[in-house]
């Protein structure tokens, strides 16, 4: 039996960096049933960035449910959700 390709998502959240912040991200995601594939994030100076691939096959709510819930996580953040096929198409050339 062939494996099903996983539904991915995309995540990204960028701002002033403080104590916590893939831990809180990571716990939304857990909790909406959205499991990690893959995370970077990097700190210049002050600033936070993390891109963030996660399997959304068990997600228990919408992707902008989820945006809603991070953000909420991360109030003081720029935090985008977006399913791997609009990110993809967005960055054709």
């Amino acid at each position: 039996m062939e494996k099903k390709p996983l539904s991915r998502a995309v995540v990204t959240v960028i701002g002033k960096d403080r104590v916590g912040i893939l831990a809180g991200v990571s716990a939304k995601c857990a909790q909406a049933g959205a499991n990690v594939i893959e995370v970077t994030q990097s700190v210049i100076e002050e600033f936070f960035c993390m891109v963030m691939i996660i399997d959304i096959d068990n997600l228990s709510c919408s992707l902008d449910g989820l945006q809603t819930c991070i953000k909420e996580e991360c109030n003081d953040m720029e935090v985008h959700v977006m399913h791997e096929n609009i990110f993809n198409s967005m960055h054709r050339i």
